[in-house]
């Protein structure tokens, strides 16, 4: 471990090393006899602050020389290091069993900890020594004392799945369900490092198998955030409960979802409350579609979830734009597959504040537009919180003018686009910032979005595009200074001039008797066909 380098690199002889503590790391006993009886040496005298000669000979694993340092000065037999360590701390952990043994013959205490309250059998355990726990044990140590954060030797061997540690400290009366300062027990470790031994050691001996941390976790939702599959399987059969959430409100399911995890998954969902699901105010639908998880996905579309499960206020809050689908996820992560098997399953792409049509327009994702169009996405909805008085999805894709005119060819409108309350008149300054949205007299106009820097060097062609859905119309003085700022639009601006041709009204009035979806049913020659659907530009997928 990092604190054992550390101490091994402050014990670590150096150049100037006393005769007393170099004799001690050759193993020179006689030289230490003949040094420890001199009137003139201080078997006190630390070589670095703390460390005695008794510290040398415990580290080095010098038992010999441990035995004359104890008969010259047995009074320093339980001294502590800078770090608190006694010599047998300091035995222990070096694995030294002879010094270990020594010492505890000589009187040492076995109770005393270091600074971090690890006891000498706490470090046994760490360092994974049998004998030397057995040692500690035949000298009736404490079996239950917690070092700093809270973990017994128990959990600390747990760890390690060491089930003969283990087996001898539940007969020294180690308890099972003793908890750390996060309240993590025993078992809950061993679900947690997948040590399928010692988890089944400690189920024998009656651990409890639905213990819970202190954030809510079990050691069920614990193994499956880290993929352990063999203990998720162990703990479901024997009857682990699975619907327990955590302080953040998610069960097991739920993690194996957002880690990717299918067998796990489908391990969990037979055993998962959809009720308790609901209760939760996420769905695994969200978390899986969150990350990709297009596999486990399809797994809970299966299974019966909800496609339409809408995130809680408390979590849609959680993000800027408020989402609160599954659809969601799948379209702002441009995964037309997931996308595609939500809306096959049923999911209303109509439900989100700020509409998944909207996101996949503004992404350019024209695959997934046409999927959200074809399962009946609004086209002309609005933003609640920022409303406009043309289609809000307009402004993510006017500047994509195929993408454009395929929303405008499956229902879009076109005419709010020329509505403006200034008409011919001067218009004000665009404004940068809207405090009251809400309010209809305040709505941005198409004139004033079409007019933001990022955009207005395509109002020519958005113009001409729109004209080809709507009959008589008049142009706003603002739509006209556009028009008039390049002599390559003025094309434009007379076609917008009335009356509009006869052909385009007799398109318009086809269309609003007939309705798009019919025009195939139409005895009409193909080109009229395409006429008729404004098909003189292809929406082309791969542009």
């Amino acid at each position: 471990s990092f604190r054992f380098s550390l101490h091994a690199a402050a014990s670590c002889p150096s150049r100037e090393e006393e005769p007393l503590f170099r004799a001690i790391r050759e193993g020179n006993a006689n030289k230490v006899r003949a040094l420890a009886v001199c009137p003139g040496t201080n078997l006190m005298l630390p070589s670095k602050p703390g460390w005695l000669a008794i510290h040398q000979a415990a580290w080095f694993g010098q038992d010999s020389c441990l035995r004359m340092l104890l008969s010259a000065q047995p009074g320093m037999v339980n001294k502590r290091t800078s770090r608190g360590e006694t010599p047998l701390l300091v035995a222990v952990s070096r694995v030294q069993l002879g010094c270990v043994q020594v010492l505890l013959e000589n009187g040492a205490d076995p109770e005393i900890p270091n600074y971090e309250k690890e006891t000498p059998l706490y470090k046994a355990c760490e360092r994974n020594s049998a004998a030397i726990v057995a040692a500690l044990l035949k000298h009736g140590v404490a079996v239950n004392t917690r070092c700093i954060q809270g973990w017994t030797a128990l959990q600390e061997t747990v760890v390690r799945s060491n089930l003969e540690i283990c087996d001898m400290l539940l007969k020294a009366g180690a308890k099972l369900n003793l908890r750390n300062m996060y309240g993590i027990t025993p078992l809950f470790t061993a679900a947690q490092n997948d040590q399928m031994a010692a988890l089944r050691f400690l189920i024998k001996h009656g651990a409890d198998v639905n213990t819970q941390a202190d954030d809510g976790a079990t050691a069920l939702y614990e193994a499956a955030k880290m993929g352990h599959q063999e203990v998720v399987q162990m703990l479901l059969s024997l009857k682990a409960d699975a619907n327990k959430p955590g302080k953040t409100g998610m069960l097991p399911l739920h993690i194996a979802a957002q880690r990717g995890s299918d067998t796990i998954v489908s391990m969990l969902i037979p055993v998962t409350s959809k009720a308790r699901v609901r209760r939760t105010g996420i769905s695994p639908l969200h978390l899986a579609a969150e990350r990709n998880r297009d596999d486990i996905l399809e797994m809970l579309i299966k299974a019966g979830f909800d496609v339409n499960a809408q995130l809680s206020e408390e979590r849609t809050r959680l993000y800027e734009d408020r989402r609160s689908t599954a659809l969601y996820f799948a379209v702002i992560n441009n995964n037309t597959e997931a996308a595609r098997m939500l809306l096959a399953a049923g999911a209303d792409p109509n439900l989100d504040m700020f509409r998944p049509l909207m996101v996949a327009s503004r992404m350019g994702c024209i695959q997934i537009v046409k999927l959200l169009v074809e399962h009946g996405a609004d086209i002309n909805a609005d933003i609640p919180t920022h409303p406009t008085t043309f289609p809000a999805v307009y402004m993510f894709s006017m500047k994509y003018l195929p993408l454009f005119k395929y929303l405008l060819d499956h229902g879009g409108h076109a005419l709010p686009c020329f509505h403006c309350r200034y008409g011919g008149r001067p218009h004000p300054p665009l404004k940068t910032s809207r405090s009251n949205w809400n309010e209809d007299a305040d709505r941005p106009a198409f004139c004033e979005m079409i007019s933001v820097p990022s955009i207005c060097r395509w109002a020519g062609p958005i113009i001409d595009v729109l004209l080809d859905y709507v009959g008589h119309v008049t142009l706003c003085s603002r739509l006209m200074e556009h028009l008039d700022s390049y002599s390559g639009w003025s094309a434009i601006k007379e076609k917008a001039a009335p009356p509009r041709p006869l052909l385009q009204l007799c398109r318009l009035r086809i269309l609003h008797l007939v309705g798009r979806r019919k025009l195939k049913r139409l005895p009409l020659p193909g080109g009229l066909i395409r006429f008729l659907k404004h098909q003189e530009l292809p929406l082309d997928d791969e542009s």
